[in-house]
């Protein structure tokens, strides 16, 4: 049986290339998308995937998209859970609304996706679930204490749901990737940027494909002993130990 995956946040950047990836590894991809129609389109014509729009941060539109990709595609095997947004600002500048957005999209979700997946996959008794954190939300950053706080929710998630799936033969690891070079960190002015690269010891940023090398790797059947571990991938810009 063809294996289903479902990548959040799948038709740009950092999850384009994880679909991309896992079409090439002839993995039936449904690349799920919230906003942008047009880069929608052109994901779909350039790697054969399938696209779905909904908001990953409201648990009914998940528990219907859901269905909607398994009445298309199969049942979900495996989830990437890489949607995520920004609303930077210091924390006493921030607003309500900022932090809530951030959380809603960036750790909500992780509940939204999983649990609509979750008893299919215990039923069958394998599943791969991998959720894309940050190296911020290992070591924080100034002006980002909703993202932070998202984003170091993740990898307690990820730990968590680990240990209750395990005998289920279902894994869930996470991958906190440094700065990629993508879309959001081109708006990065450029003096900042530069700041950036030079606290990274290989002296670059790091490449969208190397994520999804990375999600590969996790989700391949002989990583079926790694589960509730954090990959982190960042060019050793900063050394975590899980």
């Amino acid at each position: 049986m063809e294996k289903v995956a479902i990548v959040t946040g799948g038709t740009r950047g950092i999850g384009h290339a994880i679909s991309a990836a896992l079409q090439a590894d002839g993995v039936k991809v449904a690349a799920v998308y919230g906003s942008n129609d047009q880069a929608a389109e052109e994901c779909a014509q350039e790697i054969g995937c399938t696209c779905f729009k909904w908001d990953v941060g409201d648990f009914e539109a998940c528990k219907q998209g859901i269905a909607e990709v398994e009445k298309t595609l199969g049942p979900v095997s495996i989830v990437v859970n890489n949607a995520g947004i920004t609303r930077d600002g210091t924390l006493h500048k921030m607003s309500p609304e900022a932090w809530r957005e951030v959380i809603r999209v960036d750790l909500d979700s992780m509940y939204n996706m999983c649990r609509n997946v979750i008893e299919g996959m215990r039923d069958r008794e394998f599943g791969r679930i991998v959720n894309i954190s940050s190296i911020n939300g290992q070591k924080g950053q100034i002006g980002q204490t909703n993202y932070s706080a998202a984003k170091a929710g993740v990898i307690g998630f990820t730990k968590a749901l680990a240990q209750e799936t395990a005998r289920k033969g279902i894994t869930v690891n996470c991958i906190a990737p440094g700065y990629i070079d993508t879309d959001m960190v081109a708006a990065v002015p450029e003096e900042a940027l530069k700041g950036i690269i030079s606290t990274i010891p290989v002296g670059r940023l790091g490449k969208a494909s190397e994520i999804a090398h990375c999600v590969r790797f996790l989700l391949h059947e002989d990583a079926g002993f790694i589960t509730g571990s954090v990959l982190t991938a960042n060019g050793g810009q900063y050394i975590a130990n899980g």
